[in-house]
């Protein structure tokens, strides 16, 4: 998984008029500086199934950039299986990807990071054998379409580990904005268990496992499910932010 948090530009204050001035040569105060908001540095925005195509190389470098899992295959060769998995699942029903975006030198559009998943539909096929991970109530939850399954989340190293909890955070916009389109109670996923990296980052993204009773899966299995609660309404939605795909 991979995006970065963008820096906060640091703007000085002018002293106010009538407040005491330091004399000349006296060492000066420490001032606080502040800038924006790290949640209007990047703008967050679907893809088309056209855009994607259109963006699949620059994708899979993405994808071959940030990921946590360590591979000896080249960059190239997991770029590639990272765009075979993902026109896979660019074929469910109800998919959606989203992307961030901010602008580079001369205003160049970088992406920055990138999730996607699709509903988990109680009388289709299964995600990656999910069935064998879901309790009955959460197939319950799914055969009445509030379930929907992120399947990655590509943000740089630096959003795993700074500012994890807040909500501007560039990986819980885009878990969250993934829930809000799609009106879904909770969120899953799947990690295997030897991805320290990837499930530290999840957990500190407000991910959950579900309690030892509840999973339905056999506690040696290789992966391990994650669930993720919907938001409040609106939560991360800002006008700059809320842009539609064209087809």
């Amino acid at each position: 998984m991979t995006a970065t948090t963008p820096d906060s530009p640091a703007t000085a204050h002018p002293t106010a008029p009538g407040r005491h001035r330091t004399p000349s040569g006296a060492p000066q105060p420490v001032r606080r500086r502040q800038g924006p908001s790290p949640e209007k540095g990047e703008l967050v925005r679907p893809l088309s199934r056209r855009q994607i195509d259109d963006r699949m190389g620059e994708l899979g470098e993405l994808y071959s950039h940030t990921s946590s899992i360590e591979s000896r295959a080249s960059d190239q060769a997991r770029s590639a299986a990272f765009r075979r998995r993902l026109a896979g699942h660019m074929q469910r029903p109800g998919f959606e990807l989203l992307v961030a975006e901010t602008a580079g030198p001369a205003g160049a559009t970088v992406l920055t990071g990138c999730a996607y998943g699709f509903p988990v539909c109680g009388d289709g096929p299964w995600w990656q054998g999910l069935d064998g991970y879901l309790s009955k109530n959460l197939l319950r939850l799914a055969a009445s379409g509030g379930l929907f399954a992120i399947a990655d989340i590509l943000v740089e190293r630096r959003v795993r580990t700074q500012d994890q909890s807040r909500e501007w955070n560039l990986a819980r916009r885009l878990q969250m904005r993934l829930l809000s389109d799609h009106t879904a109670a909770l969120g899953v996923t799947l990690v295997d268990r030897d991805n320290a990296d990837t499930l530290e980052a999840l957990v500190s993204w407000g991910w959950r496992c579900p309690s030892a009773e509840a999973r339905g899966a056999p506690g040696l299995a290789r992966r391990r499910l994650l669930v993720l609660r919907r938001p409040a309404v609106g939560i991360l939605r800002s006008p700059q932010q809320d842009f539609r795909a064209a087809d």
